[in-house]
C-alpha cells in the first residue's frame, strides 16, 4: 500500500506524532511508499523521509490561504495516487474532506484530529459549531483515530460516528538519540526539583502556575520551566525566586532535561492526550497533573504521580507539601513500566497498520 500523510502545521506534539509514523512506516512491510505532505510555513522540517516525498505547500492559517492550499494538497494526492490518505489536525482535516463532496474520492481517508477543537476551553456556541463541521466531515472520512479514551468518548457524545471512530493511544520511541546539555545546569539536591515543559499558551496553564509558586515561594521546590520566555496571553509575568526560566530545548535534548528533574508538572487546561506525561514517563519520572482532558487516563493517581484539581490549587499545595524525593523516584520506575505496557511507539504503530490493512480489505 500507499500511504499519504497530509498536516497543516506540522510542529511540535504533531511533528512527534508523524515522525514516528513515518519511520515506522517506511520500514514495514506492509506499506511500499510513505509521503509527508505539510505546510511551507511554520512546520519543522526535520523529517526522517528523502527530499522528495516531503511535498510542501504555500500557506499561513488565514481563510484567503484556505483553497489555495486545498488546491495545493490535491494537486499533490493526485501525484502520489495513495491508497491511505491519512489526515493529521483538524485544518488539513477541513481542506481534504470538504472537496471530497465535490469530488471523486479513490482512496480511504484515516483522521485524527490531534485533539477535538469542541472540547477546547472556549464557549458553547462555538463548540456547537465545531462539533457540527467534524459530523458533516466525518461523512467523507473511513476512519477516525482517537487519541485517548477521553477524546473518544466526548466525541461520541457530541454525535461522531462509533462504528468509525477507534481507540489508538499516543506513542514514543522507547530509545532515542540523545544530545548532552551544553548549559552547566546545576540543581540544589536539598529540594525537590519540578521540571514544567509546554508550549507558554492558555492550554498549557502555566499562567496558573507560575501564580501558585509566587503565592507559596517558601515551598522547599524549584519550579524549572522549559518553554518560550513570553505568555502569550499576559502582557506581565511575575516570576518568585523558586522559578529557573530555561527558554526553549531542543528535542534531542530535552531528554537529558527530564532526567534531571524529580517529577514533571503539567497544569493544562485541556488536554487531548498529554505527550509530556508520556515522555516524562518514559525517562523514569512520575508526573503531577491537572484532571483535565486524557491526562487522568495516562497518570494514575498515587501510583504513577499525582491528579490535583485545577479548580481547587489547595489539592496542589497538599500534594507538594507531602512528596518526597524516595517517593518520587518509586514512583517514577511505576511510571516507565506502565509507559512499556501502553505508550511506545511500537504498540501505536502496529494498531495503525492494522486499520489501514482492514480498510483495504
Amino acid at each position: 500500500m500507499k500511504v499519504l500523510h497530509i498536516g497543516e502545521y506540522v510542529k511540535g506534539g504533531v511533528s512527534t506524532y508523524v515522525n514516528e509514523l513515518i519511520k515506522y512506516q517506511t520500514n514495514n512491510s506492509n506499506i511500499e511508499e510513505v509521503f509527508l505532505t505539510m505546510s511551507e510555513h511554520n512546520s519543522e522540517k526535520e523529517i526522517p523521509l528523502v527530499q522528495e516525498k516531503v511535498l510542501l505547500y504555500k500557506y499561513e492559517r488565514s481563510p484567503k490561504f484556505f483553497i489555495k492550499a486545498a488546491k495545493q494538497i490535491f494537486n499533490y494526492i493526485d501525484q502520489v495516487n495513495p491508497d491511505i490518505v491519512h489526515i493529521h489536525s483538524t485544518f488539513a482535516g477541513f481542506f481534504v474532506r470538504l472537496p471530497l463532496f465535490f469530488r471523486r474520492k479513490k482512496f480511504k481517508v484515516v483522521y485524527c484530529s490531534h485533539g477535538w477543537a469542541f472540547l477546547m476551553d472556549t464557549s458553547q456556541t462555538k463548540q456547537k459549531i465545531y462539533s457540527l463541521i467534524e459530523r458533516v466531515l466525518s461523512i467523507k472520512t473511513d476512519l477516525i483515530i482517537n487519541i485517548s479514551q477521553y477524546e473518544h468518548d466526548k466525541s461520541l457524545e457530541y454525535k461522531l460516528p462509533e462504528n468509525k471512530s477507534v481507540v489508538i493511544h499516543n506513542g514514543i520511541s522507547l530509545n532515542e538519540e540523545t544530545k548532552t546539555i551544553q548549559d552547566n545546569i546545576e540543581l540544589d539536591s536539598t529540594k525537590i526539583n519540578l521540571l514544567f515543559v509546554g508550549r507558554f499558551d492558555r492550554q498549557k496553564g502555566l499562567d496558573i502556575l507560575l501564580e501558585f509558586f509566587h503565592k507559596y515561594s517558601s515551598f522547599n521546590i524549584n519550579l524549572y520551566v522549559i518553554g518560550a520566555q513570553v505568555l502569550s496571553d499576559q502582557k506581565t509575568v511575575t516570576y518568585s525566586d523558586n522559578v529557573k526560566m530555561l527558554g526553549w530545548v531542543n528535542n534531542k535534548e530535552i531528554d537529558e532535561y527530564y532526567k534531571l528533574a524529580d517529577a514533571i508538572i503539567i497544569p493544562s487546561r485541556w488536554e487531548g492526550f498529554g505527550l509530556v506525561a508520556t515522555e516524562a514517563m518514559k525517562n523514569k519520572k512520575p508526573v503531577i497533573s491537572s484532571n483535565r482532558g486524557a491526562l487522568p487516563e495516562i497518570v494514575k493517581d498515587g501510583e504513577t504521580g499525582f491528579i490535583f484539581d485545577l479548580d481547587n490549587l489547595s489539592s496542589l499545595h497538599n500534594i507538594l507539601q507531602n512528596i518526597s524525593k524516595p517517593q518520587l523516584e518509586k514512583m517514577g520506575n511505576k511510571a516507565y513500566q506502565r509507559f512499556r505496557e501502553r505508550f511506545t511507539s511500537q504498540t501505536m504503530n502496529e494498531k495503525i497498520v492494522v486499520e489501514y490493512k482492514e480498510l483495504l480489505n
